[in-house]
């Protein structure tokens, strides 16, 4: 029987493993990056992109690169020299505008060689809370020990945390942890932002994802399968997603802000349009709600809770 964090990387990015599934991600779930939302995120980027006065989009974990092409299409006339980039642990798909460059990534926390990209923003959208990490779990005297899960999702309690991991809870998820409580060791996701953050000559790294900071741990975890657009148990057998929210804090960024405030920042309130116009161009009114509604919607309850952390690289 293997560790959660050794069979949820199997599951993943293994041979046959999910993120290699000739559907994509978008065949299970959709995110922000997805549809009319991925368009505006796409147009607040590039807001973002001239306000740090950047040349480049960097994507990792970029699924089929559904949100580089909303960045293509939207950065076509006022853009148009802005590089794009996507990494993931498929080959490029052949969709993509000739304008989309691509690097095929290992997969989980591990990361092609990006060149040293300068003047860039590099972009981890839901990319930490897929890199797997240990699961820990309190025993009946309250001593964190490795969970180890088998195809079925059988659970037991396996040896206490070693030294780096138990150092890792001590700072960032200290207890004490009453039996039964779950704690999910981040220590693999800071390694691997802290990477893209070396892989990255200038610019600015924003990584964005479900998460929690200090205060707000989840007593039980938050491990998750997902399936065909709807949650279900999580089986390392690589027929599902599986998912765990990320320590944000711990990833020692320069600021974490809630995807709330960084789109209302970047221009995405949600606002309606004004009644008046429907009555002079309807069809602009309606594009113009549709437009509010989505960027509601990434404000809103939900996704505008996304912690999204940066860090820049000067």
């Amino acid at each position: 029987m293997r560790t959660w964090q050794q069979a949820w990387s199997e599951a993943l990015y293994g041979e046959g493993g999910f993120y290699r599934r000739v559907e994509g991600p978008a065949g299970h779930f959709a995110t922000s990056t997805h549809g009319r939302a991925g368009e505006l995120l796409a147009d607040a980027l590039l807001r973002l992109v001239d306000r740090e006065g950047l040349r480049q989009v960097v994507d990792v974990g970029c699924g089929r690169g559904e949100l580089l092409t909303a960045l293509a299409a939207s950065s076509r006339h006022t853009h148009p020299d802005l590089g794009l980039l996507g990494v993931d642990v498929v080959d490029r798909p052949a969709h993509l505008v000739p304008r989309i460059d691509w690097l095929v990534s290992p997969g989980g926390p591990d990361l092609p060689d990006l060149g040293t990209p300068t003047d860039t923003l590099v972009l981890a959208h839901e990319w930490l809370d897929v890199v797997p990490c240990g699961i820990a779990r309190a025993d009946g005297t309250g001593v964190l020990r490795t969970v180890c899960v088998d195809e079925d999702g059988g659970e037991h309690l396996g040896e206490p945390l070693a030294d780096a991991d138990s150092a890792w809870v001590a700072r960032w998820w200290p207890g004490p942890h009453p039996p039964g409580a779950v704690v999910e060791v981040g220590r693999p996701r800071d390694e691997a932002f802290d990477r893209l953050v070396a892989r990255t000559g200038s610019g600015l790294v924003v990584a964005v994802d479900y998460g929690h900071r200090a205060g707000t741990r989840p007593l039980h975890g938050t491990l998750m399968g997902y399936r065909t657009g709807s949650a279900c148990p999580p089986l390392p057998d690589g027929s599902c997603d599986l998912t765990a929210h990320v320590a944000m804090d711990s990833l020692r960024s320069d600021a974490v802000r809630t995807q709330r405030e960084m789109l209302r920042g970047l221009g995405v309130d949600g606002a309606r349009p004004p009644v008046e116009q429907a009555h002079g161009d309807p069809a602009g009114y309606l594009a113009a709600l549709s437009g509010a509604s989505h960027a509601a919607a990434l404000t809103g309850s939900g996704p505008g809770d996304f912690l999204w952390a940066t860090r820049r690289v000067p």
